[in-house]
């Protein structure tokens, strides 16, 4: 993976988690969800308008957009509930660990062949992944609707990524940010509605106002953090390679789950953590 590509990820491996944090100490999370949605479509407007972006789709890319708005909504609304009612340190590596998706559907379905060295890399992240989950005294898999929940988050981003990467091939990322995030909103509004929740009140303009330098930081997190991404597909990046190597996010979401949220066994997570740093330097050095 050329360095460009792999600083590109990291980056946005360091502002991944520090948005799930902010949701999930967010006494009502569907909302800020909501709200963040809806701004994002805002700022990536604004983006494509600022930079000149065609915002214009044809029949195909739109195909793969609505394939984005689904993975997108399966891993939105599972990832609310699994924060909701989880601790983040112990299922943020189950969520992130749409790797085991996308070379398992790259393989089956798309014919892709990966080199070892890589699937070994993939391997030792994963591995380091699962020994996070560890806690003495605590199975993860008691409350199987938390797991299964953790899982779905995992497989929408698998389904968002494979196709936000063929999307960057022909669009500009404020484009795909955009018409995701507009189309997704409608759906997670009907969706939460249908649930019971209370939705925001003015398309949440009035939460916006009412904390302001609280959704400028969501939306600073969120948005910096897709974006360097998208920005990583633009430039060639495999997406197996790029989601593995993003999985740098996990450790700092076990400092984040240790010490903001006093969720334990965070020295042990960090050792696992190392099993997983190591994982995503092989992949750094021998993917494409």
């Amino acid at each position: 993976m050329p360095l460009s590509i792999a600083i590109l990820v990291l980056l946005s491996a360091g502002l991944h988690p520090l948005w799930n944090l902010l949701i999930k100490k967010d006494p009502e999370p569907e909302a800020a969800f909501l709200t963040l949605s809806l701004l994002a479509a805002f700022v990536g407007l604004l983006h494509g308008l600022i930079t000149g972006a065609d915002f214009f789709l044809t029949a195909d890319q739109f195909f793969f957009i609505a394939i984005s708005v689904t993975g997108q909504l399966l891993y939105s609304l599972s990832l609310v509930a699994t924060l909701k009612r989880g601790d983040l340190s112990a299922y943020y590596p189950i969520i992130r660990a749409s790797p085991v998706f996308i070379v398992g559907f790259s393989f089956f379905v798309l014919g892709k062949v990966y080199d070892w060295e890589v699937l070994v890399g993939i391997a030792l992240v994963l591995f380091g992944a699962v020994l996070l989950l560890y806690r003495r005294g605590v199975n993860i898999f008691a409350d199987w609707r938390i797991f299964l929940l953790a899982v779905l988050a995992m497989c929408g981003t698998g389904i968002y990524s494979l196709s936000d990467a063929r999307l960057m091939k022909e669009i500009e990322p404020a484009v795909l940010f955009f018409w995701v995030q507009i189309l997704v909103w409608p759906f997670l509004a009907i969706t939460y509605r249908l649930n019971g929740y209370t939705l925001p009140q003015y398309f949440g303009v009035t939460r916006i106002i009412r904390a302001p330098m609280l959704h400028l930081k969501l939306i600073c997190c969120l948005y910096g953090s897709y974006l360097l991404i998208l920005m990583a597909y633009e430039q060639g990046g495999d997406v197996a390679a790029v989601t593995t190597v993003r999985q740098a996010s996990i450790p700092l979401s076990v400092i984040i789950g240790g010490y903001f949220l006093n969720e334990g066994a965070i020295a042990r997570r960090l050792i696992a953590s190392f099993v997983l740093s190591v994982g995503i330097i092989i992949v750094i050095f021998t993917s494409t």
